[in-house]
């Protein structure tokens, strides 16, 4: 139970890594609130865990990540009930694949709202929070294409490569007030969102995992949970690679 007693929010929780990520820390102990983008998705997938884990502490919540506002009301409302805030993991996010040539203001914008301004917006308000404890930890999922990129669709690499930034500056920032900031960098997936993504690109990119298989939702969440825990009491700053051993 590395995570007993902690209290953790989890935006894009209803589904995919974010789903597998809060059912772990469930099972670790952890109380979690959920975020997804309708309350009757979030309602949705509470349902799920309860029928998965009958004991499981969880409930769920759907805030405008784009609202500063709305962001700030919900996790003040979390601290309210439960006491404080140990954990946020930034998940929510949004991939195409748009060929350059037919890109628009309002396809980048949209990739760069959810995937790193929501990210900006979830981690300032956690902060806030965290710093009058004097403790915390906040995870951001990047992608392995913020390292290796992908052959269209580029405002989704841009986006990931902003949070590794994003994640390695706010680590050296806040690791002195107590808050470690670390991000995870998954490989290819299967997701729904990898689900949509044409076979034929699919196919040459596991062809250079050594490992040999898409990863799982669970290999992910697994990764979050380490970094969560006291285990990694003594890591920032990182954004760590959970990709099948391929590189470039």
């Amino acid at each position: 139970m590395r995570l007993s007693g902690k209290i953790a929010i989890v935006t894009g929780g209803s589904r995919g890594i974010g789903f597998a990520t809060v059912k772990r820390f469930v099972e670790e102990g952890a109380t979690v609130v959920l975020c997804a983008s309708r309350q009757e998705t979030a309602d949705k997938a509470v349902a799920q865990l309860k029928e998965l884990i009958p004991e499981a502490k969880v409930e769920g919540i759907a805030p405008d990540l784009s609202d500063m506002d709305a962001l700030q009301e919900a996790f003040a409302a979390v601290v309210e009930k439960y006491g404080r805030l140990d954990i946020l993991v930034n998940n929510a996010g949004v991939a195409e694949m748009t060929p350059f040539e037919n890109y628009t203001d309002e396809i980048f914008d949209k990739v760069m709202d959810l995937n790193l301004k929501a990210l900006f917006h979830g981690s300032k308000v956690a902060s806030d929070i965290m710093v009058k404890q004097g403790s915390g930890v906040i995870l951001n999922t990047s992608s392995m294409v913020s390292k290796y990129a992908q052959p269209s669709g580029i405002a989704y690499p841009t986006s990931k490569f902003a949070v590794n930034g994003f994640t390695l500056s706010l680590a050296r920032e806040l690791a002195p007030k107590g808050i470690r900031v670390n991000a995870v960098a998954p490989g290819i997936t299967e997701t729904d969102m990898m689900k949509s993504v044409p076979k034929e690109m699919i196919e040459p990119l596991i062809a250079q995992v050594p490992l040999g298989r898409l990863g799982q939702p669970e290999d992910i969440a697994n990764a979050y949970v380490f970094l969560a825990s006291e285990e990694a009491s003594y890591i920032s700053g990182v954004v760590l690679s959970v990709d099948g051993l391929a590189r470039s």
